[in-house]
């Protein structure tokens, strides 16, 4: 049975098309700094969003066209939709898909019956797998739908929901590794706080570094060599989140001894919210050694929340890509689109649409990051700005071999410090337009 019947696989017909249905600038296999762009973008589609998204919001009920899906939460339900998710993803041509467990399957009476829907569906998934090539990016657990999770998952107050989150967790890296997904990741939508009167900040962080340490170390018992990542995000739905940005995660990280066990999947709607922009959070990440995937998404500038719209932006997708670029690529992780279709975009067709527009832009970011690289205008502008660390006191500076009496003595005998120069904003600002 076809569920989009319609609509034909998403072929590359560049730039000049007319058609609607075709990629102009995502050309999967043309390559760009010595890899194709499907190696480069690793695109992947997200289960939560594109198939049980239903265009509902706190004003209005469920808007969106989704004919394949009965509305019941039957296993059988599920599977149905299995076979949808992979007839779409098959014809966009994107190489992975994501989910957490209880999007793909529905939550039964006890966590027994949770498990065996899951591997009801897992087998549905593997057999999809195994029939369209299309691979697992990474899986999780929703630790935050259920009521039980409303005072967090591994940092609630109840030793029961604790333990009922590691069961949880448990099955979900179990399911994971089945499927060969190659990142697990952990996004702690409930852990945080509400108000800190009733909270006991040090204990929920130390139990949160417990818990990432026993998945790690049951990860490696059962033979699972994916990736684990940290998203971060700092509020939504609590007031304050303790994964708040790259920097809060990677303090966790250190204290918990998990640097070495632990990157980060870093959000561009998350990024703004934490009051920085997407290139800062991945940059950070990266230079820290733990920028490990990414969420591919914007926000709505004029709204103050996380309305995970499709990436349009080539100002933004090309900042991004400067990074990635600069760190050789994102593998084993990904882009992820982490993103919604508007609840008034209700049809079907509209999910094509949404996704080779997010595709197409981080096509044009790629090679318009890659041009920039090529000119190495950039890179000599960064490189000449901070040359006074290159020889002199400054090489020493950087080598360690000298401290604040050796700085004194230098700059009393040389009486004043060497004019700066010009950081040129506007003008490079200008430049990375001129590539756009």
């Amino acid at each position: 049975m076809a569920f989009f019947p319609d609509v034909p696989k998403i072929a590359f017909e560049g730039p000049k098309t007319k058609n609607r249905l075709a990629y102009r600038h995502y050309n999967a296999s043309e390559i760009v700094e010595g890899k194709t762009m499907q190696d480069w973008l690793r695109f992947s589609v997200c289960y939560w969003h594109t198939f049980r998204g239903t265009g509902s919001d706190p004003f209005g009920s469920a808007t969106l066209q989704r004919p394949w899906d009965d509305g019941s939460n039957s296993v059988e339900n599920a599977i149905k939709r299995v076979h949808a998710a992979f007839e779409f993803i098959e014809k966009l041509g994107a190489p992975f898909y994501c989910f957490h467990d209880r999007d793909v399957a529905p939550e039964g009476a006890t966590i027994s019956e949770s498990n065996k829907n899951l591997d009801a569906v897992v087998k549905a998934l593997a057999e999809e797998q195994q029939r369209t090539g299309v691979k697992l990016l990474w899986g999780t657990a929703n630790l935050f739908s259920n009521p039980r999770y409303m005072h967090g998952a591994a940092t609630t107050c109840n030793a029961d929901v604790y333990a009922f989150a590691a069961a949880q967790v448990k099955k979900a890296i179990e399911v994971t590794h089945q499927l060969g997904g190659v990142n697990y990741v952990f996004w702690g939508g409930r852990e945080g706080y509400m108000n800190l009167y009733n909270t006991n900040m040090k204990r929920e962080i130390d139990n949160l570094g417990r818990f990432i340490n026993m998945a790690a170390d049951y990860a490696k018992s059962i033979g699972f060599t994916g990736q684990f990542l940290f998203e971060p995000k700092p509020k939504e739905p609590t007031k304050h989140q303790y994964d708040f940005d790259a920097a809060a995660c990677l303090n966790f990280l250190r204290s918990y001894g998990l640097m070495d066990k632990v990157k980060l999947n870093i959000e561009t709607n998350h990024a703004t919210l934490a009051g920085h922009t997407m290139m800062h959070e991945l940059e950070y990440a990266r230079i820290q050694g733990v920028l490990g995937s990414i969420d591919a998404n914007t926000g709505d500038l004029m709204l103050g929340w996380d309305t995970d719209q499709f990436p349009t932006d080539i100002y933004l997708t090309s900042q991004v890509m400067l990074v990635i670029l600069a760190q050789g690529g994102l593998q084993p992780g990904g882009t992820n689109f982490d993103a919604k279709v508007r609840r008034e975009s209700f049809e079907p067709v509209d999910l094509f649409h949404a996704h080779i527009g997010g595709m197409d832009a981080f096509a044009r970011g790629l090679k318009i990051a890659a041009a920039i690289r090529a000119d190495g205008v950039l890179a000599k502008f960064v490189k000449d700005r901070y040359s006074s660390f290159d020889s002199g006191i400054g090489a020493k500076i950087e080598a360690g071999s000298v401290g604040f009496a050796d700085l004194e003595k230098y700059i009393l005998e040389k009486g004043e410090a060497a004019p700066n120069q010009s950081g040129r904003q506007e003008m490079l600002e200008n430049l990375i337009n001129d590539y756009l």
